[in-house]
């Protein structure tokens, strides 16, 4: 297993002996060596593009994710988290440098005759002053915090890769969805109009007394079943491009005229890049976000265990006071106070070593997060690689059924013109090629959208 840097926080501050137990136990579980696929269908190197999607040869494809980049509402969210992780990350920096304030003003007041043997008097006075406050960070709690939000920061840029290499698949997904449909109601029309065709002709064998009316009344049966399908068909097409609307962050009229145009699905059989299982440390985002999430609480440990330890702080002030403007800025009127403070919490109720105890526990939880991300990672793509190398066998099957289905029916339909086959033969092979050619559609987009999502499950698809 390719261990990352974040083993070395956890070294450094898992000091006891039972987490330096659980993080050698973790260190220690290795990723298998190579995937249990294996064939001239996946390689063991990383693709050399990552925008795979452009291998499907497909501009509107292209020309889809390239919107959805720039408006889907979950990538601005993205930045907008990022932004605020950034800013969160200057305010933790901040407090490595001390706090300066400036105060001024004109004060006047006059005491009681009646409290004290003085007799009632009146002052005023002029006064502005610079205030410092500093903590020393003498024992790194601030220097930890800082780290746990540079962290933080990092995890939200990979989040953010997160949600483009979603947004990719799911683009994708929803366009193969579409185009797939689209082949289905062609395949529904050709057949439909094939099915006309033979109505005509059982139609005229009736007029002419060679057959009876229950031909024509099942011929017709199978061409209004056919047409039947249309309709659910369309109106899965305009579900996908509402979809797909959603995710270009558009609304479905600017993009339906684009849409609506039928598209072929793309006949890619190509090898494929998948790298070794222990790349996925490498290129998966939410593997990468799990490991920031790691280091910022083992960071937060460390900082946590700081907080037992005196704080030291350097306070002063220096200005000036005087009774009369013009003296304000003279030499005597000078003031100044250093007061360098030393703050230690002897006691808080627990609140310090419950806090350490809770910062330790949500370490665990990170560690464990970050084990069955890894393992979630690993079946993704072996689940893919094995969905999709079958798909590729399915596909070669059904396109040989397809040719034998469309022979039967030529063979069956001369037959049956010739009064040497009963037209059920005809029916039958009717009903099986609709049936077949569909399942080859089908299975073609289903084997796209196992590729898609196996580029996704290696973490592909955006700048890794």
């Amino acid at each position: 297993m390719n261990i990352r840097a974040w083993s070395i926080p956890l070294l450094l501050f898992l000091s006891s002996a039972g987490y330096a137990q659980t993080t050698k136990r973790y260190l220690n579980a290795p990723l298998p060596q190579t995937w249990e696929e294996s064939g001239d269908v996946f390689q063991q190197v990383l693709p050399v593009d990552d925008q795979w999607w452009k291998a499907f040869g497909d501009k509107s494809l292209d020309s889809l994710i390239t919107v959805a980049v720039d408006r889907n509402y979950s990538v601005l969210t993205a930045i907008d988290r990022m932004n605020a992780a950034k800013a969160n990350l200057r305010i933790e920096r901040g407090n490595f440098f001390p706090s300066i304030g400036f105060n001024g003003g004109w004060t006047r007041q006059q005491s009681s005759g009646l409290t004290s043997e003085l007799p009632q008097s009146t002052q005023h006075y002029y006064d502005a002053s610079l205030n410092m406050s500093w903590e020393v960070d003498v024992f790194g709690s601030i220097r930890q915090r800082v780290k746990a939000q540079k962290e933080t920061f990092a995890a939200s840029k990979e989040e953010y890769t997160a949600v483009m290499v979603s947004l990719s698949a799911q683009v994708a997904s929803a366009y193969i969805n579409l185009r797939q449909l689209q082949q289905e109601l062609k395949v529904v029309q050709e057949n439909s109009e094939s099915q006309e065709v033979v109505l005509k002709i059982t139609e005229v064998r009736y007029n002419t007394g060679l057959v009876s009316k229950l031909d024509v009344a099942q011929a017709k049966s199978v061409y209004y079943s056919t047409k039947a399908a249309i309709p659910q068909l369309e109106s899965s097409i305009n579900q996908y491009i509402t979809t797909l609307a959603v995710l270009l962050g558009t609304y479905p009229q600017e993009i339906r005229p684009m849409l609506e145009r039928v598209g072929t699905l793309p006949d890619y059989m190509e090898p494929i890049g998948v790298g070794l299982p222990a790349d996925l440390l490498l290129r998966r985002p939410d593997i990468r976000v799990a490991e920031r999430q790691v280091n910022a609480q083992a960071a937060l440990v460390g900082a946590s265990k700081a907080d037992w330890l005196p704080k030291v702080f350097l306070k002063g002030s220096v200005g000036y006071a005087a009774r009369d403007f013009k003296d304000l800025t003279n030499s005597k009127a000078l003031t100044y106070e250093i007061a360098p403070a030393l703050s230690w919490t002897l006691f808080s109720g627990g609140q310090l070593f419950n806090a350490t105890k809770l910062a330790r526990a949500q370490l665990d939880e990170a560690i464990n997060q970050f084990n069955q991300t890894v393992l979630t990672a690993v079946q993704e793509t072996d689940n893919a690689m094995n969905a999709y190398r079958n798909s590729i066998k399915q596909i070669v099957a059904l396109r040989e059924v397809c040719n034998q289905g469309l022979e039967t029916l030529t063979l069956s339909l001369n037959l049956y013109k010739q009064g040497l086959s009963p037209f059920q033969n005809v029916l039958d092979a009717q009903r099986s090629l609709l049936t077949y050619e569909s399942q080859l559609v089908e299975a073609r987009g289903n084997s796209l959208l196992q590729l898609i999502a196996m580029y996704q499950a290696l973490g592909g698809g955006w700048g890794n």
